[in-house]
Parts: structure tokens; sequence; C-alpha cells
């Protein structure tokens, strides 16, 4: 008989014990989980100060949404950070699941990563969920210092030989959409083969090789565009948006005042584009797509025996181009 109530109360001990340690295991997971503390590097010179509308910067570093997440990734990026860990807390139950689809989803990636400086963009981001709702992700980038201590002293030179206090915003513009397409080639051979010699696709390749893809063309651009003080990103469309075989394509978005009375506004800048590739090897110099509104470029696209289809971007992406949106929400580079 003694043998049973002993038996008995091990068993109601042994219960008790899993209860509590399954408190305490709560307990634990409440107060730490929430509160973890998250260290946040020093932003690098080439951070953006601004955000935009499909993602903005941010220094609050837990998110309790999904919008939360992209302002967490784009900050991280923009801000030139090599790593960064934040947490998820209890109270966003979707966040392990919502970071795990935006790190799988390289189309989402790419989009965050043309909101920043090209210095700071990357060329693969690795993202490790744990179950505890830690979030650790390492950023490689595309540029190395030594390529980035080059391309500003050419591009400084470039400004100073080229533009002037005496000529107008647009003429100091032109002149450096000229420059760049009259010193650079497109490298043809990365469409023939997929490979090049050249380091095309970023600004140094044209810069120092002279020849570009669409990347080259646009990283050069956004950069001198920063360095003359203007707003700007990179718009991109992939292939699944376009009908015939085609890599995507990537060009400029600026903030612009054409000084024709309706203020400054978001305009296309495609060099690419007004550097076309001629069958006789003759160069060309267009201004087709040189400060352009959605209007004039859909206009310039359908012209011509072939229609162009690569500047069918997502409008729910680069939202300072979406006509709808921007007559409900006031533009963020106003305020």
């Amino acid at each position: 008989m003694k043998k049973v109530i002993i038996i008995i109360l091990c068993l109601i001990l042994i219960g008790e014990t899993i209860i509590l340690a399954d408190k305490i295991s709560d307990f634990l997971k409440d107060k730490f989980s929430t509160n973890q503390y998250v260290y946040v590097p020093e932003s690098n010179s080439y951070a953006k100060n601004e955000g935009f509308m499909f993602v903005n910067k941010t220094d609050d570093f837990v998110p309790y949404s999904y919008q939360d997440l992209l302002d967490i990734l784009y900050s991280a990026i923009n801000n030139g950070w090599i790593s960064f860990t934040f947490y998820c807390p209890n109270e966003y139950e979707g966040c392990i699941d919502d970071i795990g689809e935006i790190s799988n989803d390289n189309l989402v990636l790419t989009h965050i990563n043309n909101y920043v400086h090209p210095y700071n963009s990357f060329t693969n981001i690795a993202t490790t969920i744990y179950e505890s709702g830690e979030i650790s992700i390492k950023i490689n980038h595309v540029y190395s210092q030594e390529q980035i201590e080059q391309i500003d002293a050419k591009t400084d030179e470039i400004i100073a030989q080229v533009t002037s206090q005496d000529k107008s915003q647009y003429d100091n513009l032109k002149a450096i959409h000229d420059y760049i397409i009259n010193n650079s080639k497109y490298d043809q051979s990365v469409d023939e083969n997929g490979n090049s010699k050249y380091k095309s696709n970023i600004a140094w390749g044209l810069l120092f090789e002279g020849y570009a893809t669409c990347n080259g063309y646009t990283d050069t651009m956004a950069i001198i565009l920063t360095k003359l003080g203007y707003k700007n990103y990179k718009i991109a469309t992939t292939p699944d948006q376009i009908s015939y075989k085609s890599t995507g394509h990537v060009w400029n978005a600026v903030y612009f005042d054409m000084n024709d009375g309706k203020g400054p506004r978001w305009l296309h800048i495609d060099l690419t584009w007004d550097d076309p590739v001629s069958k006789t090897g003759k160069d060309y110099l267009y201004y087709k797509y040189f400060l352009v509104d959605n209007e004039a470029i859909k206009k310039v696209d359908s012209e011509g025996e072939t229609k162009i289809e690569e500047h069918n971007f997502d409008t729910s992406v680069y939202l300072e181009f979406n006509d709808e949106i921007k007559s409900i929400i006031p533009d963020k580079a106003t305020s």
C-alpha cells in the first residue's frame, strides 16, 4: 500500500514539475525573445538619409509587420553593414514565415537593392533564421574599397570637367549623360555568350574599360546623381515582365525640376537605350530616354518596328511612378 502511495506521489510530483517547467520555459521565452539587445553599427558615408514609398529608412529594428521587415532589410543594406542581427517579437506571430518568404524571393531583394547607393548594393545576401526568432543576415557587397576610391576620383574628375555653375541643372545633367555615352560602348559579349572579359556590369568597367551593360550605365549615373545632390534610385524590370528573351533591364530614376512650371518630380533616365548598338558599328547618342516621364517613355517604347518592353516596370514597387498611388499619398521627396 505504501508503495502505491509513493508511486502516486511521484507521478503527481513529476506532473507538477513538467507543468512548472513549461511555465518557466514560457516565461523565459517571453522575457528574453521580446527584449533582445540589438547591436546597431554605424552607417557608412554612402547611406541614404531619406526613405521611399516602397521602403523607408528606420532605426526601429523590432518588426511588427511585413513592411517593417522590408524597412529593416533596406536599412541594413542602405547603411552599408556587412552583417546584422535582429529578433522577431512574440507579438508578430508570422514574423519567421514572412522573413523566410522575403529572404527566398530574389525579386523582392533585387528591388530593395535598387533603392540603396551602388556602393552599398550587394551581390548576395544570406539570411539565417532561428526558431528562437533570431534573424541574422550577412551582406556581400558589389564594390571593393579599392574600386570605390578609383570610381570616386574618376567621377569627381568628370563632374569638374563637364559641369559648370554657369550652366542650368538640365544642361549639366545632359553633359554627364553625353560624357558617359561618348566614352563607353554597350558590352555585346554579355548578350552573345553570357560572359565578358570586362567588368561591364559595374561602374568601374564603364569608367576604366569603356564597356558597360545596363547595370554599369545605371550605377555610374546613380553615383554621379548622388554626388550632384539629386535624390535617385534604380528601376528594374525582370525577365518575367518581358515577353521575348531577356535577362531584364535597369535604369535610373531621379527627382528633378525641369523648370516647366510643374515643379520637381520623378523622371526616367536610360543611358543604355540612349546609346543603342548599331549594326554598322556607328556610334549614336540619343535623348529619347533622358529625363522623361511615364507617358513619354511609353510613347518612345511604342515607336518603331519593334515594341520595346524593357520599361514594363512594376508600379507596385516603384511607387513614385504610380499615378494612382501618388494622387492619394503625398510624395515623400517633397516632405
